[in-house]
């Protein structure tokens, strides 16, 4: 992880980086994409994810991919259409500025349950069938509620109920459990840099040790019999490293 060039990209990739208005793009994202249903357009791990999700809450027939990602023309002509049809509040509220966007990064998917007409910037998402079975199953395929209600102070946006974020299962199912935003999650890690005690967390199938490495120099934790080293970047000048194993029970 040493290295001026390498550093400089790490910082800003992986399945962790955080965008937002005070966070944006510091570089173009260029995911590898995979394409969904009606040419929606995902990373290629957030999109097996997706699937393997529905395909799980018997979802396939009942919830219909949104918006995924989004270049960044994309989001500019999305900004300036919303500012000129629903004014500055809304607009400000349920659509991010170009470069602020999650949707350009790949790694976003808004969701909303299949209906002749559904809402391109506020699909109808419920709490409810299989729409709910999604939700409660989503953080162990990697995916988070990004928007939650009650959270607008930190993430800056409305509570958005369709707007889900890939993270990966590992970071999924601890934000889910600890009930944690993206920034809530990011900040709670920087208090264990490299050199230090780790973040622990287990579940009934796995447990990690998470690290984090300003500026995204130093040596990650390893557990004894460390089965994966998953890496990422927080678009905020460091990386989180996380040390897994499987637990076998």
């Amino acid at each position: 992880m040493r290295g001026e060039g390498t550093v400089r990209d790490l910082t800003c990739t992986g399945p962790l980086i955080l965008v937002n208005a005070a966070h944006p793009l510091r570089a173009p994202a260029n995911p590898e994409l995979a394409e969904l249903e009606g040419g929606v357009l995902l990373e290629r791990r957030a999109a097996a994810a997706l699937r393997a999700c529905l395909r799980a809450v018997g979802g396939t027939s009942g919830i219909l991919p949104v918006s995924g990602w989004r270049s960044r023309p994309e989001q500019q002509a999305i900004w300036d259409d919303t500012l000129a049809k629903e004014g500055q509040a809304f607009t400000q509220s349920y659509v991010a500025m170009p470069d602020c966007s999650e949707h350009q990064t790949g790694l976003a998917i808004d969701l909303g349950r299949r209906q002749e007409n559904v809402d391109f910037i506020r699909p109808y998402f419920p709490d409810e069938g299989v729409c709910r079975a999604f939700r409660l199953a989503a953080p162990r395929y990697g995916f988070v509620l990004r928007y939650p209600a009650g959270r607008e102070a930190v993430t800056g946006i409305a509570h958005e109920p369709w707007h889900f974020r890939y993270v990966g299962p590992i970071h999924g199912e601890i934000m889910a459990r600890l009930d944690l935003t993206l920034e809530e999650y990011l900040e709670e890690l920087r208090n264990y840099p490299a050199g230090g005690a780790p973040f622990r967390f287990s579940t009934a199938e796995w447990e990690c040790a998470l690290t984090y490495l300003p500026g995204g120099v130093g040596e990650p934790f390893r557990l004894a019999g460390q089965q994966g080293l998953l890496c990422s970047g927080d678009n905020c000048g460091g990386v989180v490293a996380a040390s897994w194993r499987s637990t076998g029970r």
